[in-house]
């Protein structure tokens, strides 16, 4: 049986990151052409590289 992943929202993902030079918004996973593409046009496509960004975490772990 196949584990379902979760959707993910790029601007909940840690690698979700602002870049000054573009003055955007960015992924800054190393993803290949294949995965960007799929990524951006397939809506059902879950990315394999999502993590939720918790900064909360490193804090918990600090106590």
């Amino acid at each position: 049986m196949k584990k379902k992943q979760q959707q993910s929202n790029c601007d909940t993902c840690l690698y979700y990151i602002y870049d000054e030079d573009y003055e955007s918004y960015m992924c800054d996973m190393d993803m290949d052409e294949d995965e960007y593409a799929r990524l951006l046009t397939d809506s059902h496509y879950s990315c394999p590289y999502y993590q939720y960004d918790n900064e909360y975490a490193i804090v918990k772990k600090q106590l």
